[in-house]
């Protein structure tokens, strides 16, 4: 390493100056270089590691519903001091003292583009419109745990004389004191109470609470350049507040005037973002020479882009790579600061778990007496004050500053990382345990549309993944005949998937004035498909539409339709099949996610579900300029769901325009026998204990039968028709033989049904969830034109008031149960958490 510049003599003024050469790029492992001695190979390695370290810990402690953040600390943990730096080997090897510079400079650049984005996410208008509740819960949570940092300073500075007592008060406070914006909204999105009222305080106090750590954090890195409070830490404190005057009354009349010269619908242009990117640097170098962090620029500058197109594009643009990539590097250097060990001796320990049960207890006593003050319910407050412990970037920040600054030693910086990591991890355990959101159990009958009166209202649940489903389906309740006797009331309910970032949950549920351009992609297919349903709405009579959105990871989105289902008393659930027909006629699968929503939905609906295969249902003829007519058939074999489908069938054929055709399957003499089937079939052996073939069964599907015979037998536009069967091959003979004019066919799903009409179908079956009849309809094979819907009836067992009800499918209560409701499924247990809606303005 080291050359000397200058002669060396025995002059002792004279200055050696010790270099290392420019060792960026490797020549190769083949020239006889080792790439780790040279800064970028090291550089890609540390951040690899990082990165997988990081995500693996994502992986492992998602079932504990643990935010990113705390595996992003851990990462930095494990890969530091205490646990894997422990070997000097490692450590020198992957992260040399030479490496820190090159790994912190890019740490903090990707802090200060994250803080950008964070700022930009930020919407101060919602500070004021939070209202007194919000705001005096922000300063209720800050106070107890700034007066418990104080006390904490004042036993840790007696052992560490580093700096001045003001200053180490000031850290310490804020440290403990702050609750992570962006961080909570990621924990309430996946507790599902993000639009929920408790979620919307939590967001405004998260808010204020995170705009007052700023400030806080401005006058602590100023008092900490100088020992008191002299002429210098004024003139710091000065200089910020014109730099956001700056920003206030300069930069963002700018900004808007870049917004306003972009045509509507078109993107902003490469050189406005460009340029903006660049006042992210620049903001960050003036706030640093000024003597506040340079993050607090970049947050500031952030603060000042109006919402709109340019907030989304930007956030678009950066948050992968930044949150993804460059944002856990920063947390791995604070692990890496993080040396466990340096908390030695039981009194060190003690005052951390004396400092951890205080802050939290500090921020839930001053949330919960705020909350009981505005007659918020008491186990409301306690949620509240748990979610208000939320840590995560703020108080790394200023823990990092002090550490940076010798505010903080090792000992006290481990104790405060340690007590960021705890705080943040138990909350999501504990609110999922104490916090479930009174649910309305108020008893409804009709939950079937068998059971819906003919002159009630019919309510329909529609659920939706993108556009292309909306015709299909307004053909299809336009179809259902809305009458002012029997109005229909649709939800339709746009299914947006929540993806890892934080801005995606929160831009789709920013409540847009009519009129505004789409904020992005899924806000724009939301308007797209509200719009559809709100002129259906306003062109036909007696249909009243509710729009909402949930924004929800796939794996729990059955979870929130359930959910609504049950809020709103509907009594029919429609889901879009996962697949889609293609330009040659065959199906093809859009999104394998959606056919898991829809098992779970049939799994846990509380009332009747209706899977739509979507071939189009424009209808064949015309007979008026707002009316279309529909030929329909119904494909009857007996059991709940056919009742169920038959009775959706009935109630379209009341409408003018729908020819509906009955086309009921009967067991031929020739019919090998169900046992017989399943001696063949082992596995179906279970299955006969459904007490479907059952002569009670027969007699339902007779006596429904019969009345809708005798109510439509002077109906010309009913068509009923028998089919005598022996086997499955017959049963699909007969399918085949319908009339080709059908352009929609209902059938039950038949879960359960063992009969000789349908041996042989489900050895192929394609997709279970539609029954041995719904999946050959549904089938690519199966060259068709016509849209298929297949229906599962809701069976409950809560109403039976008897506890020896049993499983479901017990053959000892079969009967009881048929009889109540003709069903099979218990109703779901009530789900934790509530999902979050968002009413469309």
């Amino acid at each position: 390493m080291s050359e000397q510049a200058g002669t060396i003599s025995n002059k002792s003024d004279q200055t050696i100056v010790c270099y290392s050469p420019t060792m960026i790029t490797t020549n190769g492992i083949w020239q006889g270089d080792n790439p780790l001695d040279y800064s970028l190979p090291l550089f890609i390695l540390q951040l690899t590691l990082v990165v997988t370290t990081t995500r693996l810990l994502v992986f492992v402690l998602k079932p504990l519903r643990q935010p990113r953040v705390i595996s992003e600390i851990l990462g930095g943990i494990i890969l530091g001091p205490s646990v894997l730096g422990r070997s000097t080997k490692f450590a020198d090897t992957i992260f040399p003292l030479r490496s820190v510079m090159v790994l912190e400079t890019m740490a903090n650049v990707g802090l200060l583009y994250f803080l950008f984005l964070v700022g930009v996410e930020m919407d101060i208008g919602v500070i004021k419109r939070t209202g007194k509740r919000a705001l005096a819960i922000a300063i209720a949570g800050m106070i107890l745990p700034f007066l418990i940092g104080v006390s904490f300073a004042f036993m840790l500075h007696q052992t560490t004389e580093l700096i001045a007592l003001g200053t180490f008060i000031l850290f310490l406070g804020v440290a403990l004191s702050v609750t992570a914006f962006p961080v909570l909204a990621r924990i309430l999105a996946e507790l599902k109470l993000l639009n929920t009222d408790i979620g919307r305080i939590a967001m405004s106090s998260a808010l204020i609470n995170d705009m007052c750590a700023w400030i806080l954090l401005a006058f602590a890195i100023a008092l900490a350049e100088n020992e008191s409070m002299s002429l210098a830490s004024i003139w710091v404190i000065l200089s910020s507040v014109v730099f956001v005057l700056f920003c206030v009354y300069i930069v963002r009349p700018i900004v808007s005037w870049m917004v306003r010269r972009t045509p509507e619908g078109e993107s902003i242009s490469e050189f406005y973002i460009c340029l903006i990117l660049t006042g992210v640097m620049i903001s960050g170098f003036i706030t640093d020479a000024i003597g506040t962090h340079s993050v607090f620029g970049a947050f500031v500058f952030g603060l000042v882009i109006p919402n709109g197109p340019l907030g989304v594009t930007l956030i678009e643009r950066l948050e992968d790579f930044v949150s993804g990539l460059l944002l856990p590097l920063f947390f791995a250097i604070s692990g890496l600061k993080t040396d466990i060990t340096a908390i030695h001796g039981f009194t060190t320990w003690a005052i951390l778990g004396v400092v951890i049960i205080l802050a939290c207890a500090g921020k839930i006593a001053g949330t919960l007496l705020v909350s009981l003050y505005y007659k918020i319910p008491f186990n409301e407050g306690l949620t509240l004050g748990l979610l208000m412990n939320t840590k995560g970037l703020v108080e790394m920040i200023v823990l990092n500053v002090g550490k940076d600054q010798k505010v903080l030693d090792d000992k006290s910086f481990a104790i405060m990382v340690i007590v960021a990591v705890v705080m943040t991890a138990i909350i999501s355990p504990i609110v999922t345990t104490i916090y479930r959101p009174a649910r309305k159990f108020t008893p409804y009958k009709r939950r079937t549309i068998q059971r819906t009166k003919p002159e009630g209202e019919f309510r329909v649940l529609v659920c939706i993944h993108t556009p292309r489903n909306v015709p299909t389906i307004i053909n299809l309740l336009d179809a259902s005949h809305p009458t002012k006797k029997s109005p229909i009331c649709t939800y339709v309910l746009h299914l947006v998937e929540l993806t890892g970032r934080a801005s995606a949950m929160l831009i789709v549920h920013n409540t847009r004035k009519s009129g505004r351009p789409a904020l992005n992609r899924t806000q724009a297919q939301s308007d797209h498909i509200i719009n559809a349903f709100e002129n259906f709405e306003q062109h036909s009579g007696f249909v009243s539409v509710n729009p909402l959105t949930a924004v929800s990871p796939y794996s729990t989105m059955h979870e929130d339709i359930c959910n609504v289902a049950e809020d709103k008393r509907v009594a029919f659930i429609i889901v879009p099949f996962h697949k889609q027909q293609t330009v040659d006629g065959g199906m093809e699968a859009t999104n394998p996610a959606f056919r898991t929503i829809n098992q779970n939905v049939l799994a846990n609906a509380p009332c009747s579900v209706g899977i739509l295969v979507d071939r189009g249902l424009s209808g064949s003829t015309r007979l008026a300029a707002n009316q279309i007519a529909h030929h329909v058939a119904v494909l009857f074999f007996g059991g709940p769901d056919d009742r169920e489908a038959l009775a959706y069938g009935w109630r379209m054929c009341e409408h003018s325009g729908v020819n509906l055709t009955v086309l009921r399957f009967i067991v031929g003499e020739n019919a090998v026998e169900p046992v017989a089937e399943a001696r063949r079939n082992p596995s179906q052996r279970e299955m006969l204990t459904v007490a479907t073939e059952t002569d009670r069964e027969r007699q339902l599907d007779e006596d429904y039968i019969n009345a809708f015979r005798a109510r439509t037998m002077d109906d010309s536009s009913v068509v009923y028709d028998e089919k005598v069967v022996n086997h499955g091959e017959e049963t699909v003979a007969a399918i085949r033989s319908v009339d080709p004019v059908h352009d929609l066919f209902i059938v039950g799903r038949g879960q359960g049904l063992i009969s000789p009409v349908t041996a042989g179908l489900t050895d192929w079956s394609e997709c279970p969830e539609l029954g041995a009849i719904g999946d050959l309809l549904a089938s690519s094979d199966f060259a068709a034109t016509y849209s298929v819907l297949v229906v599962q009836q809701y069976v409950g067992i809560e109403a039976l008031g008897d506890g020896t009800a049993g499983t479901p499918d017990s053959p000892n209560r079969q009967h009881e149960q048929q009889i109540e409701f003709g069903n099979r499924r218990p109703p779901p247990q009530p789900p934790r958490g509530q999902a979050f809606f968002q009413p469309q303005p």
